[in-house]
């Protein structure tokens, strides 16, 4: 469907690391992704390891103390899809972020379902203590390597979905259904290898949307999308967002 730019209904964006690492945060499993070049770093993501080694959470403390995307901005990605929204397409935003990019560039809060968590919180894995990842980096700072909780002396960690943990399952709802009632879903920047993330792409091609991939490597999905564009995100959704609204 060549013309697919030219559907009027609602608009579902699915988003991975790569729309942010114009941003300066660094992509996985890209070229040059945090695990691609260290390995060891993905296990710094399993809820079972970082439970188990308390070497690995004093390195997580550190490495989200460290995080490039405390000091990151929008870039032009996020911003058209402000832009896709503020001209009432009815956009919703599935994102597997955890950096609020998408927030702090001007979407809806509403429509941007976090279906990873966010980084800005920190949970007890041990009761129902929470507080803010400002306040636990403090503790790092002051010497206290894996701060335990201080309520139950249990695990604290961020409030963002580890490899070994479900998805919340409301946001995993609201997620589905605004797949299922798109006309166009766009997936950008994200390798469609997380389960059960990619396989919004497949229910919403199966509900009737077109499906467009913007990223930079192969995806699982690329069979199933009309279009697969592999520019730059920066300038490529930019460019398909002009597509959209110029009807």
């Amino acid at each position: 469907m060549s013309d697919w730019h030219e559907r009027t209904g609602r608009i579902a964006a699915l988003t991975g690391a790569g729309i942010s690492t114009d941003s300066g945060i660094p992509d996985f499993r890209g070229p040059r992704g945090v695990w691609t070049e260290d390995p060891v770093a993905e296990l710094l993501s399993t809820y079972d390891n970082y439970l188990a080694d308390p070497a690995l959470r004093e390195r997580s403390w550190q490495a989200r103390r460290d995080n490039p995307a405390w000091a990151a901005e929008p870039n032009p990605a996020h911003l058209a899809l402000v832009e896709l929204e503020r001209a009432g397409r009815g956009l919703t935003i599935v994102t597997q972020n955890v950096d609020r990019l998408h927030q702090r560039a001007g979407s809806d809060p509403q429509r941007v379902i976090e279906i990873h968590g966010n980084m800005f919180g920190v949970v007890c894995v041990g009761c129902a203590y929470t507080t803010s990842m400002a306040a636990t980096l403090d503790r790092v700072s002051a010497g206290e390597a894996d701060p335990p909780c201080p309520e139950c002396g249990g695990v604290l960690k961020a409030d963002v979905i580890m490899f070994g943990q479900a998805l919340d399952h409301r946001a995993l709802l609201k997620a589905s259904l605004a797949a299922e009632t798109a006309e166009i879903f766009l997936a950008i920047g994200t390798s469609l290898q997380v389960e059960p993330a990619a396989s919004l792409c497949g229910r919403a091609v199966a509900a009737g949307a077109t499906l467009i991939i913007v990223n930079a490597e192969p995806t699982p999905y690329d069979s199933l999308a009309t279009e697969v564009v592999r520019e730059p995100i920066g300038t490529a959704l930019p460019r398909l967002v002009d597509l959209m609204l110029a009807r």
